[in-house]
């Protein structure tokens, strides 16, 4: 198997340009989330639905409103 400098360097000028994108894209997969804090205004939202949905009611929810 070639080494990927010599693939690299066999690819036309514009698929350059889409290797390093995708090679970018993949490693920014792979870096891990940055989680921040919750913001003030946003504690609590919520708690008002604790006891109206179980956590996976709540999760499905979640994803109709945000689809």
């Amino acid at each position: 198997m070639e080494d990927t400098k010599g693939l690299f360097d066999k690819l036309p000028e514009g698929l350059n340009r889409k290797a390093i994108d995708y090679i970018a894209f993949l490693l920014e997969m792979r870096a891990p989330h940055k989680r921040g804090k919750l913001k003030p205004q946003r504690k609590g939202v919520l708690r008002e639905l604790r006891g109206k949905y179980t956590s996976v009611e709540l999760q499905r929810k979640a994803k109709e409103w945000w689809c």
